[in-house]
């Protein structure tokens, strides 16, 4: 007796990958008033509900409208870079403090605040302004109401039983668990739905989910049975039934559930699974179908796949935070000194406060300034660049980031590869066929359709070679036509202007033809038995007809398809000849598993190497003849299978295992995916550059696999260690023991086989990992792909980019620290007086900050150490870029002895030639310190640009002009002397002089690794 009751709604054992994402759970236990739990969902009665249900809208911002601000001004100051500006400028509102002007030190924060806030805001209204769009896409809602209603209108409507049914506009954020939903051809799957019916008339439909997985095949769904056969969609209203479904997961490959209809006579049960679910996110391919919500909201497959977004910090700014702390340590060491000089005499803590305000310029606000506007200059030179053109920068605050990246994470579908298939070889075993000979193999097949039904005489002697022209004919034909019916391919027939779409369905008008298919490989293998002359030209959910070349149409019955699988690796297919009535066992996939299905034979595992060392995607095809009784056995124990409840999958693979036995192998085959353009010498390029790239693909083992070696991710020299699937700690631990024994060695390794290594050995298999001049993950799901992005980051300390096309790449992106979606230095200036009163007040504090040096110090962004032509020809320069010697501890030191000197040469030089001048102070030591400023960009340079030579003309034009407005600051009159000049011009001289001829003998007896590249 079949599993066909109800189910009841009983807690199942959770997945290990059923958490939901962060955050998410909270917010479902609020919401849902606990955990996830497994429903029942009646067919368009939304009211009939056990639990509470989310929303269905989508929500990718990282504020709301009151979360806004105090979130952005928390993410600018939780760094003391900007905590201390702050703490800065709220200090001039003490009177005992204050220094100057309150507007010296807020303006410069505040144009630094408003540039962040505006530039923050203009990116939430984007993502703000995209789940919109998504939210309101309308759909249409079956529905049934009493007769007398006539508040809404109905765009169909049909009477039955007193109800009147029709369809409702609804928007996407309306849609509620329960309805049901009509989804037209190329419109975006607004939930994850239930397959109830099709417009189809092979009774199946197709979806791109290239958004969800990332991969751009095609997927097969089928219909529930029972309401495909129903006559109309209106009648989903008028039967009492429901969906039971599993709890809500991460997992986008499987799904679990049961149909049942209780106003039938017996009450029908029909098993749901991944065939039947149509996810959100997806876009349907073909026809216009028809589904019963189960999952809304944060409860989406896609949304659960995806984490929250994260404002990012680039490594730079880092950096910079913390030479910050060690500065203002040094601020207040000098700041305790000052005052130990003073015996700390009166109200000592005050003046320790206002010595700290007064040397609050070694931290110089214009360093934030033209961080600031540097990132966004490099944003717009990215955006303008020739070679990579309609490029979007979508974050102006980390460009930098590109310029340090140790690990580039790459998705393979439509990033490395075109997802566009040929096919290149098949293989007999004692016979090979490549592109160059085609021709015989369609030779083979014309002469087995056309041949007459008695062969003329043979001539004498000849015999023995029509023989074995005929079987090698027989063993052509029979691969071709296995090739050309074990798949899930449907030909599809569009108008092209010239022939309506039912006439070229009926005359299967070649023009016409469309292939859709759930994998680019099987359009490939299709598409290749049409060259050969078997072509296939119609099909449906139970019947198939191939033309031969001879017109002549062969009819076939599919009683039952075994689809792909990532656990099983193959795919089958049972068919009945109708001319014949002979029933024919066909299956095709990875020789791993096929070696021991198919009869003995000394060539496969040696013929399957050669191909695969070639790139080539190779399956093995083989069938088994089945008799009536045989196949009738067959599907009684098949059926019971497939409606158990518990260990399901297990039961009926082992059923389909059963006919899995000395199978006659029929051939191979070898298609080749073609790679983006100029993958190869960059993925060369990035490694000679000492980048290690790691490619996280949803696509199967063999198909990763086959793109590492083709897009030579993977040396010709380097081994490769597959790493075999692991369910338990101690499988986990003997492979890994295994894999530790290799050296410079690739690793492949499935989602699965990482869940349980993280589980069980994170720290020691990232250790290993990490060891690897290349590591391929196959099947990982999107969470997976965030998740080892950050931990590469938290175990290497290393920045890492990541490289995707899809949806699903989207959490990888975000958790990267740069992100790529296939769609300075400071004059530190320290002025010596023992007052604790500022030396430069009011406008010139920001005109120092601001007009007279911003410029300068900004156009060192367009410096080049070596043209961009040399750096791709060299890309072993960009190891020097990783070591972060021009912001290292060393470095920062070098410049804060240059500006001790400096500030002291300034202060003191001063004091020594103006000694009767004193009051001329400000004049004297400003003006030696903006031409200080001017000379140490100029020696900073190392290629000069002319925006650089304006940039220092205008600096120094600025400051001029600017003296006739700073009279109560300066004597123009004064400055306006000889004396001033040639003594302003000995001070700036002996503060940049012997920094000159230090950089004149470091580059003479110390140089660069690339300076001998631009001699």
């Amino acid at each position: 007796m079949t599993d066909n009751i109800p189910l009841q709604p009983v807690r199942q054992k959770k997945r290990m990958d059923s958490r939901p994402r962060a955050g998410c759970g909270e917010w479902l236990r609020c919401c849902g008033g606990g955990e996830p739990r497994p429903r029942t969902v009646w067919l368009g009665h939304p009211e009939k509900r056990d639990q509470r249900y989310p929303r269905n809208v989508i929500n990718n911002q990282k504020y709301n409208f009151f979360t806004f601000l105090p979130g952005v001004l928390f993410n600018q100051f939780k760094y003391f870079f900007n905590l201390y500006f702050l703490l800065l400028a709220c200090s001039q509102f003490v009177p005992e403090m204050r220094l100057g002007a309150l507007y010296t030190y807020w303006v410069p924060l505040g144009f630094v605040l408003a540039v962040t806030i505006i530039r923050e805001a203009v990116e939430e209204i984007r993502c703000y302004m995209r789940d919109k769009e998504v939210n309101s896409q309308v759909y249409s809602r079956l529905t049934a109401r009493e007769i007398n209603m006539r508040d809404w209108d109905f765009t169909e409507l049909t009477v039955q039983q007193g109800i009147q049914t029709g369809t409702v506009k609804v928007k996407s954020s309306s849609i509620q668990v329960g309805d049901l939903i009509i989804v037209e051809k190329n419109q975006r799957v607004p939930a994850d739905m239930i397959f109830l019916r099709t417009s189809e008339k092979n009774g199946s439909c197709f979806l791109r989910t290239d958004q969800l997985d990332g991969e751009t095949d095609w997927k097969l769904r089928l219909p529930v049975a029972c309401t495909q056969r129903l006559p109309t969609a209106a009648d989903l209203l008028q039967i009492r039934s429901y969906v039971y479904a599993e709890e809500p997961n991460i997992d986008i490959h499987n799904f679990v559930g049961t149909f049942t209809r209780e106003d039938s006579d017996p009450p029908i049960s029909e098993s749901l699974s991944i065939e039947n679910a149509l996810w959100a996110g997806t876009v349907t391919a073909s026809g216009t179908v028809v589904g019963v919500v189960l999952y809304t909201g944060r409860e989406l497959r896609s949304v659960m796949n995806t984490s929250n977004p994260r404002s990012k910090i680039g490594l730079f700014d880092l950096e910079v935070n913390c030479l910050t702390k060690i500065l203002f340590g040094a601020l207040v060491v000098v700041s305790l000194v000052m005052v130990a000089l003073q015996h700390f005499a009166g109200r000592w803590y005050l003046q320790i406060i206002r010595f700290l305000l007064l040397f609050s310029n070694i931290i110089p606000i214009s360093l934030r300034v033209n961080l600031d506007m540097g990132k966004i200059v490099y944003s717009w030179v990215i955006r303008r660049d020739s070679k990579i053109p309609g490029t979007v920068v979508r974050s102006s605050t980390i460009p930098e980031q590109l310029g340090r990246i140790s690990y580039l994470l790459t998705d393979k579908t439509g990033t490395l590869t075109q997802n566009e298939m040929v096919f290149k070889r098949l293989h007999l075993g004692t016979v090979a066929y490549g592109l160059d000979s085609m021709d015989e193999v369609q030779s083979h097949i014309f002469s087995i359709y056309t041949q007459q039904p008695q062969d003329p005489p043979a001539q004498k002697g000849s015999a023995p070679t029509t023989k074995v022209r005929r079987t090698m004919s027989s063993r052509v034909h029979e691969a071709v036509k296995a090739i050309a019916l074990c798949h899930n391919v449907t030909p599809v027939y569009e108008s092209n202007g010239v022939t309506d779409q039912a006439e070229a369905e009926k005359q299967y008008e070649d023009s016409c033809r469309v292939y859709q298919a759930s994998s680019p490989d099987e359009v490939a293998l299709v598409q290749w038995t049409e060259s050969v002359g078997l072509t296939l030209v119609g099909r449906d959910q139970s019947s198939m007809q191939l033309r031969t070349p001879g017109d002549q149409i062969l009819n076939f019955t599919i009683l039952q398809l075994f689809p792909f699988t990532y656990e099983s690796k193959r795919m089958g297919i049972i068919v009945r000849d109708e001319s014949t009535g002979e029933i024919t066992f066909y299956m095709k996939g990875a020789d791993v598993v096929m070696a021991g299905i198919v009869q003995y034979n000394d060539w496969l595992e040696e013929e399957c190497g050669n191909m695969a060392r070639e790139g080539l995607r190779v399956l093995v095809v083989a069938k088994k003849s089945l008799a009536e009784e045989q196949y009738q056995d067959f599907e009684a124990r098949y059926v019971q299978a497939k409606l158990s409840v518990h260990d399901r999958s297990l039961k009926v693979a082992t059923v389909i295992e059963s006919l899995e036995m000395e199978m006659e192998l029929l051939c191979l085959t070898g298609v080749e995916d073609q790679l983006q353009a100029d993958v190869r010498p960059t993925l060369e390029t990035l490694r000679n550059a000492g980048i290690k790239v790691w490619m996280l693909t949803g696509d199967k083992l063999e198909t990763a696999t086959c793109t590492a070696k083709n897009a030579h991710l993977v040396t010709r020299n380097q081994d490769i260690h597959i790493f075999r699937l692991v369910t338990n700690r101690g499988e986990a631990h003997l492979e890994l023991n295994a894999f530790r024994r290799k050296h410079d060695c690739a690793l492949v390794i499935s989602g699965d086989s990482l869940e349980v290594c993280l589980k069980y050995y994170e720290y020691e298999f990232m250790e290993l990992a990490c060891q690897c001049p290349a590591v391929v993950c196959c099947r990982c799901a999107p969470t997976q792909k965030a998740r080892i992005v950050r931990l590469l980051q938290e175990r290497t300390g290393r920045l890492t980019c990541a490289v995707g096309d899809g949806g699903n790449d989207v959490s990888m992106i975000q958790e990267s620290d740069c992100g790529v979606g296939v769609e300075g230095k400071a004059v530190f200036s320290s002025v010596f007086y023992f007052a604790s009163v500022p030396l430069y007040q009011g406008f010139l504090i920001i005109g120092y900050s601001t007009i007279y040096t911003m410029f300068p110090v900004f156009s060192l962004v367009l410096d080049k150490d070596v043209k961009s032509e040399v750096a791709m020809l060299y890309p072993e320069l960009y190891k020097d870029l990783l070591k972060g010697r021009p912001l290292s501890y060393k470095t920062f030191l070098i410049w804060v002895l240059i500006s001790i000197y400096q500030g002291s040469t300034i202060m003191y030089g001063a004091l020594l030639l103006f000694e009767s001048e004193f009051v001329h102070i400000v004049a004297i030591s400003f003006t030696s310190l903006i031409l200080t400023e001017l000379l140490m960009v100029a020696l900073t340079i190392q290629t000069w640009h002319w925006l650089m030579t304006v940039a220092e003309l205008l600096s120094l034009a600025c400051y001029i002009a600017s003296l006739v407005f700073l009279h109560e600051f300066i004597d123009v009159y004064f400055i306006a002397t000889l004396s001033f000049l040639w003594k302003v011009s000995v001070i700036t001289l002996v503060s940049c002089l012997p920094l000159y001829v230090l950089k004149y003998l470091r580059r003479r007896f110390s140089p660069p690794s690339y300076s001998k590249l631009t001699s």
